[in-house]
């Protein structure tokens, strides 16, 4: 029986931002101001009969689904950051939300699309000066937006580069820099649907509002497919890149004469990664020395390593048998 203290043996396995910085609050006033607009732009689509508002619209539902997750994962990391429940911390309710959205939003974009296409053959009137409005004010809302992830993203990434690594500000940064490049994609498309409608007014090119549709749809289902792809790996366990997996074998193989006969590496959430490492040696050293040689690999949060002294015949034919890498004979 342990009798003493543990504490200086376990650790937090909760890897999100603690504390809420400007970057959250002005990405929770964009989300505001976009999903305003979203509904604006929605609904005068469907009023005023332009495909080309309808497909601004719901690509904007994209943006603020994916704010939306990411602010609500920060608050529900920080409610949850010390219970048991969560074996390896809450990093994958961001993920789960960016899988749900990405279903849904594919479904809508693949209604969108038969619609437009739809539209091709069968015209339908478009109020196009009250559309033109509301185009107009999702261009000024998404310039807006920009302006202020922007001013923020100046002045604040300078400050707090140097303890990124310690206190989250740079997946912050990357989130808040995401959530600028979604706020142009935005003004794009608002851009795009402004053409369509007043080519529409003034040339009587209607056909353009459906084309217009067809490629919103293509934008959002292109979205979707990305970012289940992205997100279906991390909450199925998928294994990370080799590239990875070769730096902890190296790390470890060139010191001594050990040989990692088992490797598992997986993310606990889009940043961090988990491994468990069983290694053979002649000079069995403590887990910690190992989890030292490894730690220049900033991703690796959560390190498990199991140290197999090397004895016995089978010790000079010990091979490698992670992934593709060649087998060698132990050196004795």
């Amino acid at each position: 029986m342990h009798f003493h203290s543990l504490e200086s043996w376990q650790h937090s396995h909760n890897f999100a931002n603690q504390h809420q910085s400007p970057a959250e609050k002005n990405t929770k006033i964009v989300m505001v101001l976009t999903a305003v607009t979203m509904v604006a732009e929605i609904i005068a689509g469907t009023v005023f009969g332009s495909m080309a508002l309808l497909a601004d619209g719901w690509h904007m539902a994209t943006h603020v689904a994916a704010f939306g997750i990411t602010l609500f994962a920060y608050q529900y990391a920080r409610r949850h950051a010390s219970n048991p429940q969560y074996t390896y911390g809450t990093g994958k309710v961001s993920v789960l939300g960016g899988f749900a959205s990405a279903v849904a939003l594919g479904v809508v974009a693949f209604m969108m699309a038969f619609e437009s296409v739809g539209r091709f053959f069968d015209p339908h009137g478009i109020q196009f000066s009250e559309a033109i409005a509301v185009a107009i004010l999702g261009l000024l809302v998404n310039l807006a937006s920009a302006w202020l992830l922007q001013d923020h993203d100046d002045h604040h990434h300078h400050g707090h580069h140097h303890d990124a690594h310690h206190h989250g500000h740079g997946h912050q940064d990357h989130n808040l820099r995401a959530a600028y490049f979604h706020v142009l994609a935005d003004a794009l498309t608002s851009v795009l649907a402004i053409i369509a409608l007043v080519a529409g007014k003034f040339w009587g090119w209607i056909w353009l509002d459906a084309a217009m549709g067809l490629v919103g749809a293509a934008v959002i289902v292109r979205w979707a497919y990305g970012l289940v792809q992205d997100t279906s790996a991390i909450l199925l366990d998928g294994s990370v890149d080799k590239k990875i997996q070769l730096e902890i074998l190296t790390a470890l193989e060139t010191d001594s004469d050990n040989r990692v006969t088992d490797l598992h590496v997986w993310y606990l959430n889009e940043n961090y990664l988990a491994a468990t490492i069983a290694l053979v040696t002649h000079f069995p050293q403590s887990p910690e020395y190992y989890k030292q040689q490894l730690s220049h690999i900033s991703a690796l949060a959560h390190v498990i390593v199991e140290v197999n002294p090397c004895a016995g015949e089978s010790c000079s034919a010990e091979s490698s048998t992670v992934g593709a890498t060649a087998s060698r004979p132990l050196t004795l």
